[in-house]
């Protein structure tokens, strides 16, 4: 191994046990070895368990809301302190174009502040007493508990943000948290999990394990002793892994979606294309909200597509660590013989390829614009999770929210028009958890809930709402006669 290569050890609470196997990590831009990892065995994933259960089952033990503060508040000092270092790395190991990285850094650090905003404020709503002769002579208590032990699988896309939503509210709210990192990612998650021990986290309070297979992964998740999960994925793995809880284990999920956009022939086109683009081919289309199905007007279908090209045609794409770099590399080559494969059978179904549809060097892929795929095409029914961007023409506008609902996945939807009547019907008939007027569908700010419907996930994820889902309330009710 070279002297050059940073590796990372176990980070279970406790152990000074030397990992049987170490997991490569490679840049997706051109193969160079970034570090190796420790993976960890069945036997380090049930001491990292035994580590955060029996310190969840110590009350005089928990952390409280004056600690978590102090401790949320040191690690955003420090990773302010080495923002630009946290966000190259992320960019190196992950491919999201430095300046894209650069924006996740940001908002990795706003998570957190979100964290200890949310514990500023963190009370319950009493039960009311003395309403009735039942409930005279009372009043309640009501409190804010942790809910256990609390564990994270995380995903490649956001290496840095994702972690922050995952593991920040744990941390606020005062679970023990083991977090899985993606295998793709995780050197991020290592760096910020390091940065919450030296803010003062006790390293029994937050866990980082890569388990080496996924039985391993699937006993850490399942366990009686995990309180609640935190699932970032596939909808395949996490609903089967929901399917395997055990009982009492409360859980969230996100899944992703094939997002659709409705441009009404009362759009905006020339306000609309370079959000479009963006949201389209922003980190190479791996995103779970990218824009991936614009639906527009007949009247101006052609035109959109046209110009969404243009815009693709002009992105630079290459190494992601370079300043100049818009579109960077997809997470791993397989990814590209599959985004490849599914364009060419859109192609040879008729679709037209306006612009892109070849691989480039280094794991790349061109932008990408497809004019009318088949709605049976894998492109129009399936997350491609590249950078394709596929236009449809449409005559009547409750046919294109027709065909913007036929899917199994449901989650943030977009409509473009200058009639704000027109806007609110379609907003109003879409299926999905949240609609954007007049901004692609990939908008998000860390604080506003994001939650897939149907197959697209399960619960409400941001901050806010990860927090709340992370702890328990406590009624206390109080009787004395001279409660009034």
């Amino acid at each position: 191994m070279m002297n050059n290569v940073e590796h990372f050890p176990l980070n279970s609470a406790g152990s000074d046990k030397v990992g049987k196997h170490n997991v490569e990590v490679t840049s997706p831009f051109d193969d160079h070895l970034i570090a190796t990892v420790e993976q960890a065995d069945s036997d380090d994933v049930e001491q990292a368990l035994t580590t955060a259960h029996d310190l969840f089952s110590d009350r005089a033990a928990w952390l409280d809301v004056t600690q978590r503060i102090a401790i949320l508040e040191k690690a955003i000092e420090l990773m302010t302190a080495r923002f630009d270092e946290l966000a190259k790395g992320a960019a190196e190991e992950g491919g999201k174009p430095l300046a894209d990285s650069y924006v996740e850094m940001t908002r990795c650090i706003d998570s957190i502040r979100i964290c200890i905003d949310e514990l500023r404020t963190n009370v319950c709503r009493p039960v009311p007493m003395g309403i009735n002769p039942a409930s005279q002579h009372r009043f309640t208590i009501m409190k804010k508990e942790p809910i256990g032990v609390v564990v994270s699988v995380s995903a490649f896309n956001h290496p840095l943000n994702l972690i922050a939503h995952q593991v920040g509210p744990a941390i606020a709210a005062g679970c023990p948290v083991i977090v899985k990192p993606a295998e793709n990612t995780p050197l991020s998650c290592y760096r910020l999990v390091n940065i919450f021990h030296q803010a003062g986290l006790p390293a029994a309070w937050c866990q980082v394990l890569l388990p080496e297979n996924h039985d391993i992964a699937e006993a850490l998740v399942t366990d009686s002793r995990v309180g609640f999960f935190s699932f970032i994925g596939s909808a395949k793995v996490g609903w089967y892994l929901r399917s395997k809880l055990a009982a009492g284990t409360r859980c969230a999920f996100e899944h992703g979606g094939v997002a659709p956009v409705i441009m009404t022939e009362n759009a905006d086109v020339d306000a609309a294309i370079p959000g479009l683009a963006k949201g389209g081919f922003y980190h190479a289309g791996q995103v779970c909200v990218s824009v991936q199905r614009v639906y527009a007007h007949h009247s101006i279908a052609r035109e959109v597509a046209d110009k969404i090209a243009d815009i693709a045609k002009t992105m630079r794409v290459g190494d992601p660590l370079l300043d100049t770099t818009e579109v960077g590399p997809l997470i791993k080559e397989n990814e590209i013989t599959r985004v490849a494969g599914w364009v060419q059978e859109a192609k040879d179904d008729g679709a037209e390829i306006i612009c892109g549809g070849d691989t480039l060097p280094n794991h790349c892929y061109q932008p990408t614009v497809i004019f009318n795929p088949p709605k049976d095409s894998k492109v129009s029914v399936a997350e491609i999770f590249g950078p394709v961007v596929c236009v449809y023409p449409y005559d009547d506008v409750d046919e294109a929210v027709a065909q913007s609902n036929a899917l199994e996945v449901a989650f943030q939807a977009s409509v473009y028009s200058t009639n704000i009547d027109e806007a609110m019907y379609v907003s109003d008939r879409l299926a999905a958890s949240a609609v954007m007027i007049n901004e692609h569908t990939a908008f998000r700010v860390d604080w506003m809930p994001f939650a897939g419907l149907r197959n697209s996930g399960l619960g409400v994820g941001g901050v806010p709402y990860t927090f709340e889902d992370m702890q328990v309330e406590k009624m206390i009710v109080v009787t004395s006669k001279q409660i009034s």
